[in-house]
């Protein structure tokens, strides 16, 4: 290995011993070890240890083609301590307001998109339904008054008539008089219970 790729290779290390302290910091601001359980914390651990030493075997195979010597372990401690002396504090300051400034855009979109979208869908279909409702209502109440008329019309209709019929049966001879009675009766038990059925139907859908 030659003194410029070891000169290179220390300062990658150092370089890699910074941002693994800064990466160990945004690691445990977002893991909130106080509230996760051990097994989750335990195996995020695990995973986050994994990954940082592949990330700098990576860098380190880019730089010396993966050789290892003693140097580079001080390198990663020399860069590590750096950090935590110099970096630590304004790199945490700058996290928090990335955070912080993460949230406020979220909830400033979060508010754009319940008033210029959600709002005005959901107050459209509430007007929608609102209408249907009424119309529906008004069509409905509309049939039913028209209903009542046609029977209304119908009674004044046939009311005179029916004066007429008990006039000339009145009149008819008492043989004619059985005979239309014996056929009424029979008419009758053949109609009247299909005519009471449709009545009392009739009479729960006006009162609806």
């Amino acid at each position: 290995m030659t003194l410029s790729v070891q000169f290179y290779t220390m300062l990658a290390m150092v370089g890699m011993g910074s941002v693994f302290g800064a990466t160990l910091d945004t690691y445990n601001r977002f893991l909130n070890r106080k509230i996760r359980k051990r097994w989750l914390v335990f195996l995020n651990d695990v995973l986050f240890w994994i990954l940082q030493a592949l990330f700098i075997f990576y860098i380190l195979f880019s730089v010396n083609f993966g050789e290892v010597r003693f140097y580079i372990f001080v390198a990663l401690l020399c860069g590590f301590a750096g950090y935590q002396a110099l970096l630590k504090e304004p790199y945490k300051k700058l996290l928090e307001k990335i955070i912080q400034g993460c949230i406020s855009f979220y909830k400033f979109l979060v508010k754009m998109i319940t008033h210029l979208v959600y709002s005005p869908i959901k107050w459209l279909v509430l007007l929608l339904v609102s209408l249907i409702i009424g119309l529906g209502k008004g069509v409905w109440a509309v049939a039913g008054f028209l209903l009542k008329v046609i029977l209304a019309i119908l009674k004044i209709t046939f009311t005179p008539l029916l004066w007429v019929v008990k006039l000339i049966s009145s009149l008819l001879p008492k043989n004619i008089k059985k005979f239309v009675e014996k056929l009424y009766n029979k008419l009758a038990g053949y109609l009247f219970p299909f005519v009471k059925v449709i009545s009392t139907k009739l009479k729960k859908w006006l009162k609806r």
